[in-house]
């Protein structure tokens, strides 16, 4: 898997599954087509993520909020732009995206990353996330879709902040990631049926 080349170690690991009733190239290819904003539960998480920055600066939060709360479509290559970076691809099969970032502050500071530099040793007081997504052929005219989150924390202090962070956001990080499950193969299964029809 190339994720476990990515980021073989980690502290922090989360998974999910879904079955799919369409072929593994139409799963694959909908992963970069779905709408990841498919019970609209993705907006509503990261609106409720940028409040606490009211405090700090109200103007400009409420604005970020008030603009995050208009119904948009949230793709992969809008992830990408937010301060994820693909860090390889394995066509058809799976790919996985990156970031390092101080995600348990408001904005999370995310910083983008080349491939070629992830595997490098972190910098004090960061995380490194590594996300895939990868598509393996099922049985009966199904196929599975997987997801995985990996984070490796740079240091022993920054492992107890994001641990205490993972603690009341991890439920809802997975959350997000069934809703992007759910949105890919609902993506995929209605591209089979008009295809069929």
């Amino acid at each position: 898997m190339l994720l476990d080349e990515v980021l073989p170690e980690f502290h922090v690991r989360a998974s999910y599954g879904t079955q799919v009733v369409a072929s593994p190239e139409r799963v694959y290819a909908s992963v970069w087509t779905a709408d990841f904003d498919h019970w609209g539960l993705m907006r509503t998480l990261f609106m409720l993520r940028g409040l606490p920055g009211l405090l700090a600066a109200p103007r400009e939060t409420w604005r970020r909020v008030r603009a995050q709360g208009g119904r948009r479509r949230v793709r992969l290559e809008d992830v990408l732009a937010s301060g994820f970076t693909l860090l390889g691809e394995q066509p058809g099969e799976e790919l996985v995206l990156g970031t390092v970032g101080r995600f348990w502050l408001a904005r999370g500071e995310l910083r983008p990353v080349r491939p070629e530099s992830f595997r490098e040793v972190s910098v004090p007081g960061t995380a490194k996330a590594a996300w895939n997504f990868a598509v393996h052929p099922g049985t009966g005219g199904r196929t599975v879709l997987t997801t995985e989150t990996r984070v490796l924390c740079a240091d022993h202090a920054t492992r107890r902040r994001f641990r205490a962070y993972w603690a009341v956001i991890g439920p809802f990080s997975g959350l997000i990631r069934r809703e992007m499950l759910a949105a890919i193969r609902d993506t995929a299964e209605a591209a089979s049926h008009t295809r069929a029809a």
